[in-house]
């Protein structure tokens, strides 16, 4: 495998790794937002 490539062996255009790395900061994101609704819902229901 050349060095040119990624650990797949596939190598992504410019776009394409913009493109994903969106996606994984939005998919952070929404992990994130989840996190925090869980944990009010959590102190909701505790009373707290």
């Amino acid at each position: 495998m050349s060095s040119e490539h990624g650990p797949n062996g596939i190598r992504l255009t410019e776009a394409e790794r913009r493109a994903q790395r969106r996606r994984s900061v939005a998919i952070a994101f929404i992990l994130v937002a989840l996190v925090v609704i869980f944990y009010v819902i959590t102190l909701i229901k505790m009373g707290g």
